[in-house]
């Protein structure tokens, strides 16, 4: 078995931290007055995936990191609300809400399978 040293080992941290690079580009192309509004909530649940990740990483308790893991999953969900409602308000094309949401959905199924394994130690324990 493979001891895992640092979160920059975790493909569901790597995946959500690139997943975190496309968002800020894209929100980059939204409209100035959406700044302290759409702009800032969309990147703020974004980024708050990998962070929620890394701290769950840290702790030294495995049912302390499920909570974080849990937390980074329900970011994704409002990033995945963002991200229509950009569509909806026509700030982001639907070829590239579909190429995020993908992206979104890769990350979505990684963290679920990296909470299952979680779940499953700590029922072990």
């Amino acid at each position: 078995m493979t001891v895992i040293k640092t979160f920059k080992e975790l493909l569901v941290w790597q995946k959500s931290h690139q997943l975190t690079l496309i968002i800020y580009k894209i929100t980059n192309d939204y409209p100035k007055y959406e700044i302290f509004a759409l702009t800032s909530q969309t990147r703020r649940a974004s980024s708050s995936i990998p962070a929620n990740i890394v701290e769950g990483f840290r702790r030294q308790s495995l049912k302390d990191s499920i909570n974080f893991y849990n937390t980074a999953d329900a970011s994704l969900e409002e990033l995945k609300y963002h991200l229509l409602l950009a569509k909806d308000l026509n700030y982001i094309s639907i070829e590239r809400y579909n190429y995020v949401l993908e992206k979104a959905e890769e990350v979505g199924k990684l963290l679920t399978g990296w909470l299952q394994s979680q779940r499953k130690f700590l029922n072990t324990k």
